[in-house]
């Protein structure tokens, strides 16, 4: 379990963070003054209403996935598969790359952050060869241990924040495999080439926080622009994402486990509306909901709120089920499979 952790940067890596224009007095920082939790929030109001939550944090039935091939996926177009929370593959003419995967629990241990019902029916032996593996920081709902150790072998490329390759080289993946960027680094692998942008967040993995970066990204895939969104509260850093690299064909936008005492660490709904504005995107894909409880809302309150704030917005959202093929450009009949 304890391995699980992962490691803060050794002296070689803290050599190189120091070299960080993003680093400062031992930690990393946002590009506005950010703080995890407003000055005025309870903790132990917080820890009372987590020991109590309402019964609508978690869905009453299984939600309904489709179990899809991922080792046979083809289209003239990129294909996207998403497995719940940030969680998703994006498949094109034979390059296979997979995001933040977590496929079994949402912390170190098995009792803590568990899957909703029906939602775990994805796994390493699911996964076919991964071309790419992209990182966007090292909390435990976006970097799991378990998971990364099944997929080991499957793995030729890991991208990650600067800092987080000292958890992969703890857990014994080569040095030779990762590209640790930090924001406005660019890396091209096998004509794909990835920018490591800016976020609103913070990391940690134990009780040290921001000893290592959070990063969203600019994929270019053959044609294809795409957005790579990790924890984000809302801040001018979109607005400035979508002037240099947009505009987008789609972009993945966290919409989900929002809360008022941390509103600068996460967005509310109408906020990711208006961030997929900034980023001048044709699609915006939520994610970072439907998979666990992180937050005190009702499970399937993101993706009603996000819709109907972003009804005249010039983009459109689409929000497939948990492994259902949707093949980017294409029609897409949206169903409201929350609702049921």
């Amino acid at each position: 379990m304890f391995k699980a952790f992962g490691k803060n940067p050794s002296d070689k890596i803290l050599e190189e963070v120091k070299k960080s224009p993003n680093y400062d007095n031992g930690v990393f920082a946002n590009l506005e003054k950010t703080d995890v939790m407003r000055k005025d929030a309870s903790y132990l109001k917080l820890l009372l209403e987590n020991l109590s939550k309402p019964s609508d944090v978690t869905p009453k039935n299984a939600i309904p996935t489709i179990k899809t091939d991922l080792k046979n996926l083809t289209g003239d177009t990129p294909q996207i598969v998403w497995f719940g929370h940030s969680s998703y593959l994006i498949a094109h003419k034979g390059k296979h790359i997979l995001i933040d995967p977590v496929f079994e629990n949402a912390s170190p241990v098995s009792f803590i952050g568990k899957p909703f019902r029906g939602t775990a029916i994805y796994h390493a032996e699911d996964m076919p060869d991964i071309d790419v593996l992209i990182i966007t920081h090292d909390h435990y709902d976006h970097l799991e241990y378990k998971t990364l150790m099944k997929l080991k072998g499957k793995i030729k490329n890991i991208i990650c924040p600067i800092g987080v390759q000292s958890h992969l080289i703890y857990w014994a993946f080569s040095e030779a495999m990762i590209h640790a960027l930090d924001w406005n680094d660019e890396v091209t692998i096998s004509d794909t080439t990835v920018t490591a942008l800016p976020a609103r967040h913070f990391s940690g993995r134990s009780i040290s926080r921001d000893k290592t970066l959070w990063n969203s990204y600019a994929l270019q895939l053959d044609d294809y622009k795409i957005f790579i969104g990790g924890d984000s509260g809302y801040g001018q850093h979109f607005k400035t994402i979508g002037d240099i690299h947009g505009p987008f064909d789609i972009a993945f936008v966290e919409c989900g486990q929002y809360g008022k005492d941390w509103p600068e660490i996460h967005m509310f709904p109408e906020q990711t509306a208006q961030a997929g504005l900034d980023l001048k995107t044709k699609i915006l894909f939520p994610v970072h909901w439907a998979k666990f409880t992180l937050a005190l809302h009702p499970w399937n309150e993101p993706i009603k709120r996000l819709f109907k704030a972003a009804e005249q917005m010039s983009y459109k959202i689409t929000s497939p089920k948990i492994g259902e093929t949707y093949s980017l450009g294409k029609d897409f009949i949206q169903e409201e499979w929350w609702n049921n």
